[in-house]
């Protein structure tokens, strides 16, 4: 695969002297979805005891040699396949040295020259239906550092090495990215892919994944500008905060006549702000070479290919799928897949069931009701099947669509069956024409002025339809409501 950087201009920023753009490029640090560390056997469980999960081959004690997590590889390998990328049969572990009080060996196992993934594309999804390919420059396997705590006592750091080990795919993009709106999309659709695939769990507050940002600033049409790094940026508003104000920052230092440094900053997201954390390094400033403990990483073509085999349905071929098999918009088909959840959940309630209803319903009322109580789709009290049972009852006319949210809000609360409810509740709706015919006599008996003003203006008969539902407490069929109207005020259409 050869990729081309984008070249159409993106959205541009007003500035003292003129129009500026922003290029953006990524690196997103996933943690790879694994029981066990990249390379020793030691536990990945979040939340547990500071240093309770750390083997002597973390600790960097004397004399211990890593082993290769057959398994982490497998999981690169399948996040590779899903980015469409070249996967590399052999690759090459490197020594990247640096000194952290955190990362007890002096050095962290990377890969540099020869990663285990290279050129791929991810398709970023952007409100109005407007999409655009991102380059995926490479994927490669390398370890965790642990974690420094500075928050523990007012005189000294503590150090956590639970995470040190752990095993993270870095996804470097090309500079494809034009906004900060971009880049937030950009991190959504990856997580979505990674979630598909089961390599990353894409829990960005647990730290599971971050992004490494890179913001520069042009004049349309010039060559790229020097760059900034913002380090562990772990949440989609962050990044497009964090680019918003660090475009801004380096346009107005270039319009007083400065010049940018290449740097690494971090985003005070109390402050809104970035600040200067160290000068950017070099490849050459971490004196990278093959970790001698580590042969070269060979693949077996039929391995792959078993895992490619093995694949699950992604995101964007789910997408043209519901659009081609359900019937559904563009907009709807693409929140229904953004989680394998809530893809799963729609399908199992339109089964059998009018797709495009359920659509709607899903979300809608229930996406809704989710988020006013802070549950996702997985803990829904609203199971799939019940959603397409309500949707059956509103489809046969059994209820209007006005009593099947009454229904709804029912369900919520209390768990259960949607027919039940109706039949316990007496909510069928009304289609006997008699009775219809009976509420409008009254209507009609009670307002007599009314009659002579809708007869004058048709426009007023909505009016008329709401005294009549009113009159049978919401359960005559509207159309049937309509259609009897009409035909006794004699007005036509």
């Amino acid at each position: 695969m050869t990729l081309t950087t984008r070249t159409e201009q993106g959205p541009l920023i007003e500035g003292a002297t003129g129009k500026w753009e922003i290029v953006l490029g990524l690196e997103v640090h996933a943690q790879v979805l694994s029981q066990s560390k990249l390379f020793s056997g030691a536990s990945t469980t979040f939340g547990a005891e500071p240093n309770s999960q750390v083997s002597l081959v973390d600790a960097a004690m004397p004399g211990m040699l890593p082993v290769i997590n057959r398994y982490c590889v497998e999981q690169a390998v399948r996040t590779g396949l899903g980015l469409k990328a070249q996967i590399n049969l052999t690759s090459v572990f490197d020594r990247k040295n640096y000194f952290y009080p955190d990362l007890p060996a002096g050095y962290q196992i990377s890969q540099y020259k020869s990663p285990i993934v290279g050129e791929g594309e991810v398709i970023v999804d952007m409100p109005g239906g407007k999409s655009f390919t991102v380059g995926i420059e490479r994927l490669h396997l390398e370890q965790d550092a642990g974690k420094s705590l500075h928050d523990q006592d007012p005189q000294r750091s503590f150090v956590d090495l639970n995470r040190a080990g752990v095993a993270l795919m870095e996804i470097v993009s090309r500079p494809d990215l034009r906004s900060g709106e971009e880049a937030a999309a950009y991190v959504k659709k990856l997580r979505a892919i990674l979630r598909y695939l089961g390599t990353c769990d894409g829990n960005m507050e647990e730290g599971s994944m971050r992004a490494d940002v890179n913001v520069s600033v042009r004049k349309p049409g010039a060559p790229l500008g020097t760059r900034c790094e913002i380090k562990n940026v772990n949440s989609m508003r962050f990044i497009a905060q964090a680019v918003d104000y660090e475009a801004r920052r380096q346009i107005g230092i270039l319009e007083d006549g400065g010049t940018i440094h290449q740097e690494t900053r971090l985003y005070d997201a109390k402050a809104g702000e970035t600040r200067s954390m160290r000068s950017k390094e070099e490849a050459h400033d971490y004196r990278y070479f093959p970790d001698p403990d580590l042969l070269p990483l060979e693949l077996a073509p039929a391995w792959v290919a078993g895992i490619k085999a093995s694949l699950p349905e992604l995101p964007d071929d789910k997408k043209a799928r519901f659009i081609s098999d359900y019937g559904l918009t563009l907009y709807d088909a693409g929140v229904l897949v953004a989680e394998r959840e809530s893809a799963a959940y729609f399908e199992a309630a339109a089964r059998g069931r009018d797709a495009k209803l359920v659509a709607n319903w899903v979300t809608g009322e229930l996406f809704g009701a989710l988020n006013k109580m802070g549950r996702d789709i997985a803990n829904s009290p609203v199971p799939a099947e019940a959603i397409g049972e309500l949707v059956g009852l509103i489809s046969d006319q059994t209820i209007s669509g006005k009593i099947a949210k009454d229904v709804f809000a029912i369900m919520l609360e209390t768990g259960e069956q949607p027919g039940a409810i109706v039949e316990a509740r007496g909510l069928r709706q009304v289609t006997d024409t008699s009775a219809i015919e009976k509420a409008i006599e009254a209507v009609i008996a009670a307002n007599p002025a009314k009659v002579e003003e809708v007869k004058a203006k048709p426009k007023l008969m909505g009016w008329f339809v709401g005294q009549v539902m009113a009159q049978t407490q919401g359960r005559a069929n509207p159309q049937a409501v309509n259609d009897l109207l009409k035909a006794r005020l004699g007005i036509e259409g």
